[in-house]
């Protein structure tokens, strides 16, 4: 389920070539279609947290999974008329937001005691985070590759999600409910906010914002691909979270010597995807692109490990559902970053616009070691 989530958000990313090419839509619509996301995944994500922590985790889960899948279908009808496009992608973000937040504490409950034993807790919170970045670098490659080689791209690229995510339904039907109810009397009243504004919530749009960067806006600065541009995109869609996931050993190693030690290496390998970013963006080097997106991606998966094993310490288990929903919130607010790029790239060129991200980015580095120590 957690796969299907993230493929249904990045099978789009790796299409908006065809849509400019064969559909007509500007840069501007393209991207602010990937924004558009973030507007249906917040209210899906504030609602989701909430109804899974009252409802139990599982009737959110798979009510919100078909509405991912339906969202697909009705992205699909855009290939008739651009207008479906819209509220396609509001739908995905909606459907996306609420399993996200039921997802994220059901993967995490159902992974440890007393389903699994002895499981770590920082891993059992860490593995929604792995599924979600597989299913973000595994939609984005195969939508790209239809796209590429397959006709009528805009129909066929969508296919694959509408199996995995049925397939992931019935799969998921017959899987134990793990939460839901009324919180116990002797249960803790609230949760540790201060934790959360000092260490998780600084960093937390920045889980997206280098990601989108790497695989939404340096891909459309390269030149010397004309022809395999959707190719190309679809690889760094699946670059990013792919380095995401090769550096969990790392982020692993760095929270066991300290707590803290993830979120500050995260935020210095983004400054540096950013510093990257703007040598990448005024050159056009595609070769030089994916290594940035490489960067970028290995920020953002120090960055979503960090911030998911937070999110389990600070939460007790009847609020672990809302909890999470408010980081993944914050986090994707990040996804308006290429959006914002283009918007002002015009007045300010892009290269400039990936520099300001780069000192934005240690500014909330600094910020958030000095916030640490307290």
């Amino acid at each position: 389920m957690m796969t299907a989530s993230g493929w249904s958000a990045n099978q789009f990313s790796s299409l908006l070539g065809v849509y400019r090419s064969e559909l007509g839509l500007t840069e501007s619509a393209a991207t602010g279609l990937v924004a558009v996301y973030v507007l249906g995944l917040i209210p899906g994500l504030l609602a989701g947290g909430p109804l899974a922590d009252r409802l139990g985790r599982r009737p959110v889960a798979l009510t919100a999974l078909a509405v991912n899948l339906a969202s697909t279908a009705v992205l699909m009808a855009g290939t008739a008329a651009t207008g479906w496009l819209l509220p396609g992608r509001l739908l995905t973000g909606l459907g996306a937001g609420a399993l996200l937040a039921a997802g994220s504490a059901w993967v995490k409950e159902l992974s440890g005691p007393p389903f699994v034993p002895g499981a770590a807790p920082g891993a059992a919170a860490r593995r929604a985070g792995l599924f979600v970045s597989a299913g973000f670098a595994s939609g984005g490659l195969v939508s790209a590759l239809i796209a590429q080689w397959a006709p009528h791209p805009t129909m066929l690229a969508y296919v694959p999600h509408l199996l995995l995510a049925a397939g992931a339904w019935a799969a998921a039907y017959g899987a134990p409910e793990t939460g839901g109810g009324p919180a116990p009397r002797t249960s803790p009243s609230g949760w540790d906010r201060a934790r959360f504004r000092r260490a998780v919530l600084p960093l937390a749009p920045w889980v997206f914002a280098a990601p989108t960067v790497g695989f939404v806006t340096l891909p459309g600065l390269v030149h010397g691909v004309s022809g395999w541009r959707t190719v190309y995109a679809g690889v760094a869609t699946a670059v990013v979270p792919g380095a995401g996931l090769l550096v969990q050993p790392l982020a692993r190693r760095l929270a066991a010597r300290h707590r803290q030690a993830a979120a500050v290496a995260g935020l210095a390998v983004v400054v540096a995807g950013f510093v990257l970013a703007a040598v990448a963006a005024s050159g056009g080097q595609p070769v030089l692109a994916l290594g940035t997106a490489a960067v970028l991606g290995a920020g953002y998966g120090l960055l979503l490990s960090f911030g998911l094993t937070e999110v389990a310490a600070i939460a007790p288990p009847e609020r672990l559902a809302r909890v999470t929903a408010l980081f993944w919130t914050a986090a994707y607010v990040g996804m308006f970053t290429p959006y914002a790029v283009t918007l002002l790239s015009g007045t300010f060129g892009a290269a400039w616009l990936m520099g300001a991200g780069a000192v934005l980015a240690a500014v909330t580095c600094a910020g958030v070691t000095v916030l640490g120590r307290r």
